[in-house]
């Protein structure tokens, strides 16, 4: 379940390396004690994915829903 969410974060993907937090907050919570994301806990609307968070998202989303392009610029 994680690995899907990981992956769907890049669906609200902004500014590079920032996606809207809209997700489960147990699977935003797991996310980020692996170090993925930043903290979902909080006033902002989104969450900041680290560098090997966001290689693993692009990662994911093809490995589960298809290639295609996933990051906008």
């Amino acid at each position: 379940m994680d690995d899907a969410v990981l992956a769907l974060l890049l669906l609200g993907l902004h500014q590079s390396d920032s996606a809207w937090k809209s997700f489960d907050w147990g699977a935003m919570d797991r996310l980020h004690a692996k170090g993925l994301i930043s903290n979902p806990v909080g006033q902002a609307k989104s969450v900041v994915f680290s560098e090997v968070g966001l290689r693993l998202a692009e990662s994911l989303h093809s490995k589960l829903f298809g290639k295609g392009e996933t990051r906008k610029s």
